[in-house]
């Protein structure tokens, strides 16, 4: 059996002696610049299965593998080596943040445009807010009260010199001067009171459209004894239902319609005023006697559930 003589293995113990100091020394200088560089705590975890003492051991036997590594190596290599050992593969995901598109933002903005309701395409954002409320709460309900439809009567007489918004705005006072248009208390009014409502200047209504109120009560009156209500005799041109339209557009709405010309035709020849097709429309279309509500706006559905209703008089 070969035996290395005392020279020899004397030179070994000493070679061995010093690579056993040089990989201890190697690691103290590394965990001292990794503590400097990376302070945590390192602890073994589900989430990573090396502590310090196996990235020592790995860089150990790195070192001891291969003196050629260990002379061209520098600290940043074996940091970054340690770090990638360290790293699970949930932290070295990059988290980008999430941001909303700019297509699902407007769809967003849409969703919450569209809470508010579809309305007839002549109510717009310039719209008064007294304008949008009668759209919203009285326009193309039916009215069955005597008072009321003497009232829708007189003012779309007076669409003749103003639009909507400029009488809904007067309304109450049109309600005080004319008794809450109660025809039996407007037809005794005399001169003295139409002559003060006329000049009332927040009212602002000509004499002769004062005098067309007065004549008006004077005629409805006539026809209650006849029919026994106003509203009886206005339901009665519609079979007591009222006409349901379905349009799509404005421009398909009309400002007169047949059923209008037979009841304007009616109510001239007993003594009526300023009723032509026109207004009588127009008093169909707020008294509820036709529903023009456009059929996308949100008051058509409203309006036909009313109207399928028995007709009931008040």
């Amino acid at each position: 059996m070969y035996k290395a003589s005392p020279n020899r293995r004397a030179i070994l113990e000493k070679s061995k002696s010093v690579r056993e100091k040089e990989t201890k020394q190697t690691s103290n200088f590394f965990a001292k610049h990794l503590k400097r560089i990376y302070p945590i705590t390192l602890q073994r975890s589900t989430s990573s299965s090396f502590s310090l003492s196996s990235i020592s051991l790995s860089l150990s036997q790195n070192s001891t593998d291969s003196s050629a590594t260990d002379s061209t190596s520098t600290l940043e290599q074996r940091i970054s080596l340690a770090l990638g050992l360290i790293s699970s593969p949930r932290r070295r995901e990059t988290l980008v943040p999430k941001t909303i598109p700019r297509q699902q933002e407007q769809r967003l903005y849409e969703d919450i445009k569209s809470d508010e309701p579809k309305r007839c395409n002549w109510i717009t954002k310039k719209s008064d807010e007294v304008y949008v409320t009668f759209h919203d709460q009285q326009w193309g309900v039916p009215v069955y009260d005597d008072n009321l439809l003497f009232e829708f009567l007189a003012m779309s007489g007076m669409l003749m010199d103003y639009n909507w918004t400029e009488i809904l705005k007067r309304k109450e006072l049109f309600r005080e001067a004319f008794c809450e248009f109660d025809p039996n208390l407007v037809a005794k009014m005399g001169e003295k009171e139409i002559t003060e409502i006329a000049s009332n200047k927040a009212i602002m209504l000509q004499e002769s459209r004062v005098r067309c109120i007065v004549d008006n009560a004077k005629c409805i009156t006539k026809v209650v004894k006849e029919f026994g209500s106003f509203s009886s005799y206005m339901w009665g041109f519609m079979d007591y239902k009222p006409i349901i339209n379905r349009f799509k557009y404005s421009r398909n709405v009309p400002l007169r319609s047949p059923k209008a010309e037979i009841i304007s035709k009616d109510m001239i020849k007993r003594g009526f005023r300023f009723v032509g097709p026109v207004i009588v429309h127009s008093f169909m279309q707020a008294a509820g006697l036709t529903i023009d509500h456009l059929v996308d706006c949100f008051r058509h559905g409203d309006c036909v559930s009313l109207a399928e209703r028995p007709w009931r008089h008040i």
